[in-house]
């Protein structure tokens, strides 16, 4: 604990140095972090061969491992997100609302960061860097809490981005990677609310219910995802198969991945064929309910337990459904409100999807796999969030800032 809490104590003094720094230094800092990235890439992947080697033999799934690996391509895109993020505006001090009262004050309601944002999360190393340009552009420091599966990983890209940033002038303690890989050290960490603002966990189920269970630092839930196709009465069927091709296998191990398929009865006959023709490309397991199987014969039955997983694998829970109406109740039922599609040619009822749906993105006629900050033009993203309060869906830069009111007066006293 003594360490955790010299960590608070370094990263609390780096995020006043942070709130006055000038958006142009900040800019520069996460340039030269991108530059650096892709110059010190094979050291990066060095890394991370190390942490997949120890994955495959300790028996990670395919998913995770697809999670886990790093490429020159996704380094590229790690060091494109910092660039995108130094590209957009910086929104501390921004003043959302100027007003004055009968009295004479005058009220501005101003962005301000968050101060020091803790984040755990699990074999993900490209959220490392995420997470790094996202709190530095919005005068945070953070503190990482990465997964031990890819430890290694995290340290090679948390000591380039350190190293650039020192070449700026600028204290490495702005990012902070927890090394300590003891589940009591991830605990103690969640209690850590005298030095760390804000806590978003980013991961499984189980590590986000351990996180709202144990800490008493305020969290934002970023949820898993259970994300639903719905191939409606009136779609067109060739776009249909392409975007549940694309949302269902595109990268399995993800949480925008989708996991089930809603089919109106009306199409069931034309579309399941070629759809099941599709996704024998890619192996794809489909589990049906009865009428599903009335047409695939040779596919398993989907149970209760299928309508409301998140695989990261290469399986599909498939339910027929008779109107748009119960495909809606389907999905409010089973989704984790993160990322639902309707396939449709009638405006009506896409309309009524996209409005009684309840998730943090609902797509008409495009695939799941579009909910992430890089694709929502965020520069990236700090975590998808499933909840209603303070930040929904991909969180950009302003979702990790607060505010606060500036008074100023002309010596008025209340009466």
């Amino acid at each position: 604990m003594a360490d955790l809490r010299e960590m608070g104590r370094r990263a609390s003094k780096e995020k006043q140095l942070l709130q006055r720094m000038p958006a142009e230094e900040k800019n520069r800092a996460l340039c030269l972090a991108a530059e650096r990235l892709e110059d010190r890439s094979e050291e990066i992947l060095c890394a991370n061969d190390r942490d997949m080697e120890k994955a495959r033999q300790n028996g990670m799934s395919q998913g995770l491992q697809d999670r886990l690996k790093l490429t020159r391509e996704r380094i590229g895109a790690m060091a494109e997100g910092l660039c995108q993020i130094a590209e957009l505006p910086d929104c501390i001090g921004e003043i959302m609302e100027a007003f004055e009262r009968p009295n004479g004050l005058k009220i501005e309601k101003v962005r301000v960061p968050m101060g020091v944002i803790g984040i755990i999360y699990e074999a993900r190393p490209n959220v490392t860097a995420d997470a790094f340009g996202l709190c530095f552009k919005t005068g945070n420091a953070v503190i990482l809490k990465g997964g031990s599966d890819a430890l290694e990983s995290n340290k090679a890209v948390v000591k380039v981005i350190r190293d650039a940033l020192q070449e700026c002038g600028i204290s490495g303690d702005v990012i902070q990677l927890i090394e300590d890989t003891d589940r009591k050290v991830t605990v103690e960490f969640m209690k850590l609310k005298e030095y760390v603002d804000l806590l978003i966990p980013r991961g499984s189920a189980g590590l986000i219910q351990s996180v709202i269970e144990n800490s008493t630092i305020p969290v934002i839930e970023t949820g898993t995802g259970n994300c639903h196709v719905y191939v409606d009465k009136d779609a067109d069927l060739d776009m249909a198969v392409e975007i549940i091709y694309n949302a269902k296998t595109q990268r399995i191990g993800v949480c925008n991945a989708c996991e089930s398929l809603v089919i109106h009865r009306d199409v069931r006959d034309s579309l399941l064929p070629r759809l099941k023709k599709s996704l024998d490309v890619r192996r794809v397991e489909l589990r049906g309910d009865e009428r599903v199987r009335e047409i695939l014969t040779d596919i398993a039955a989907a149970t209760e337990e299928d309508y409301g997983r998140e695989y990261l694998d290469y399986i599909l829970s498939l339910k027929t459904v008779d109107t748009a109406e119960e495909a809606i109740d389907h999905i409010n039922r089973y989704n984790t409100k993160h990322s639902e599609c309707i396939v449709t040619k009638n405006v009506e009822t896409a309309e009524k999807f996209l409005n009684e749906v309840d998730a943090a993105c609902v797509y008409w006629n495009a695939s799941t796999r579009f909910t992430d900050g890089f694709e929502f033009g965020f520069g990236a993203e700090i975590g998808i969030s499933t909840q209603k309060l303070h930040a929904r869906g991909p969180m950009g830069l302003k979702e990790l800032t607060s505010y606060k009111y500036l008074v100023r007066g002309t010596g008025q006293v209340r009466t």
